[in-house]
């Protein structure tokens, strides 16, 4: 084959299409990889503003495929920083040799099924053509930033950043007046990160968070070699865990505890790491109001005691939804910068935002606060932004986002029927968790149906219409076991005319990997072999 047909076109250098490209050659298919970017990482390549980390523990995020790469690479920090990270996905591509099947730099325009031949092709904004038997797009949930039409973009003599697409160059903030928009995980680590360094910091928030501490740490010279001994142990529990964390699973209701001892039980849970709040807490924590509610008073409590200014504290406590309602941040000083004198907090539910004007922010009330910088911390365009930017046609020129106009239509959120050999493991309706895990499961079950494929002497691939009504029905059935409401953007609810649909897998890992495991284990049944037609 030439440089440009291949058996494998993976989108997306994240950390998904990064393992896709690892397992497809390593059962003997050909594969390139294409991305936007100029480098590899994904969201941890584009994420670049001060003080862009993990917050799963960095161990738990990585790769899992090799005991050697495990063993050799150290992570510094419990949640490491993003120039840690790109550092790590180089390290992989340059470790098992995957670079010489990259093409960095290309933006995918199209991707175009050919019926007669069972192929795709693949056109790039360059006008670059590629052809290859499948298609996978790893493009990721947190892939397209989102920014808000706001009057005055263009008229605003000042500078302008996105969050996700911060410029590789050092941005040099000293002494500028910065207006921050947005508090969702982006700006509550942005906001600590500027504060002392700004002239001024105006924050806009529209939805205060439940903010938790994210409590970073060095990981110890012990724990490191810790890791590196149960590396059999620790891959298990990470292959294995519904969430896909090394967090023990919680074992109690909180009735069995005195309110004495959920005060203290809530005392360890502020001290715990990231997202152990969440996945550590009592069993009936996200479910039964009651408990979630005495949570939330306690963590209500530590914003007063830490916001000296108690006006400020009480328009950083929600008031319209309780912890897990919308994903949590977590933070390492958010509250606590609010006491420096250069930060300042505007409530956009009190007086919302306007426009931009020449020389700063206006909001409802009249007011314009000068601003020398404007930064968007205002997210993404979450699931299934990036599949519908991919110019995709199916079957009969069938298009993927009318297909999904009326929300993502999927099986085991990787494959869509009237798409053959096309899938999206990293896409909507595959779980909740910590994504390079359940996304690991997918991309395990994409190789293996290429494989099955192959060694069936089939071309064609494709799910059946049943099985897909059958998943997208569960998935939006089952959308009351999610403790997420349907105004977050696991809903795509921070869209303007974006259908609110479920975004996520609300049955969990669990039930992805076993009807996963099953369909697999019986050949793939709900998937039709054969030649092109």
């Amino acid at each position: 084959m030439s440089d440009t047909e291949v058996d494998v076109l993976i989108v997306g250098a994240g950390v998904t299409g990064i393992n896709q490209l690892y397992r497809a050659r390593q059962e003997g298919f050909s594969a390139l990889l294409l991305d936007e970017a100029e480098g590899v990482g994904g969201t941890w390549y584009w994420n670049r503003y001060p003080e862009a980390r993990f917050d799963s523990e960095s161990y738990s995020y990585g790769y899992l495929f090799s005991r050697e790469l495990w063993e050799e690479w150290e992570w510094s920090e419990e949640y490491a920083g993003q120039p840690e990270v790109e550092r790590y996905f180089n390290h992989v591509v340059d470790k098992f040799d995957l670079r010489r099947d990259l093409r960095l730099g290309r933006r995918v325009t199209s991707a175009v099924y050919d019926q007669g031949a069972g192929t795709w092709t693949v056109t790039t904004g360059s006008g670059e053509v590629y052809r290859s038997r499948y298609v996978v797009a790893a493009t990721g949930v947190l892939s397209v930033p989102f920014r808000p039409v706001v009057p005055g973009q263009d008229v605003f003599r000042g500078v302008q950043y996105h969050t996700g697409r911060w410029p590789a160059d050092a941005v040099d903030l000293r002494g500028k007046r910065v207006a921050l928009i947005g508090t969702g995980s982006s700006g509550v680590q942005l906001v600590p990160a500027l504060a002392d360094v700004v002239e001024s910091l105006t924050v806009y928030q529209r939805t205060p968070d439940w903010c938790t501490p994210l409590n970073n740490a060095p990981i110890p010279a012990a724990r490191q070699a810790e890791l590196k001994r149960d590396y059999e142990a620790v891959k298990h529990t990470l292959e294995t865990s519904p969430s896909g964390f090394l967090h023990e699973l919680p074992n109690r209701y909180a009735e069995a505890d005195t309110a004495e001892e959920r005060a203290v039980f809530f005392e360890k849970l502020w001290k715990s790491g990231g997202f152990r709040k969440l996945s550590t807490n009592y069993i009936d924590f996200l479910h039964n109001p009651e408990v979630n509610g005495e949570w939330c008073a306690f963590v209500a409590g530590k914003i007063r005691e830490t916001v000296r200014d108690q006006e400020t504290a009480e328009k950083l406590i929600p008031r319209d939804h309780g912890y897990g309602g919308r994903r949590p941040p977590f933070g390492t000083g958010y509250y606590e910068a609010y006491n420096n004198p250069s930060v300042r907090l505007v409530s956009l539910r009190d007086t919302p935002l306007v426009q931009l004007t020449e020389t700063g922010v206006e909001t409802a009330d009249g007011v314009v606060r000068d601003a020398d910088v404007v930064i968007w911390a205002t997210g993404w365009d979450f699931g299934t932004g990036a599949l519908n930017k991919l110019g995709v046609r199916g079957r009969a020129g069938l298009a993927l986002d009318d297909y999904w106009k009326d929300g993502p239509r999927t099986y085991l959120g990787l494959a869509s029927a009237g798409f053959p050999n096309f899938f999206f493991p990293g896409g909507p309706h595959g779980s909740t968790g910590n994504n390079p895990r359940y996304n690991g499961d997918q991309v395990e079950f994409v190789t293996a149906l290429m494989v099955h494929a192959r060694e069936h002497g089939a071309v064609v691939a494709e799910v059946s219409a049943a099985a897909e009504e059958e998943w997208t029905t569960l998935m939006n059935d089952q959308a009351g076991r999610s403790s997420f409401l349907e105004s977050s953007y696991f809903y795509g609810a921070n869209i303007p005319g974006k259908p609110r649909k479920q975004l996520l897998n609300p049955t969990g890992r669990s039930n992805m990997q076993k009807v996963a495991t099953e369909t697999a284990a019986a050949g793939f049944p709900v998937f039709e072999f054969g030649a092109p037609a």
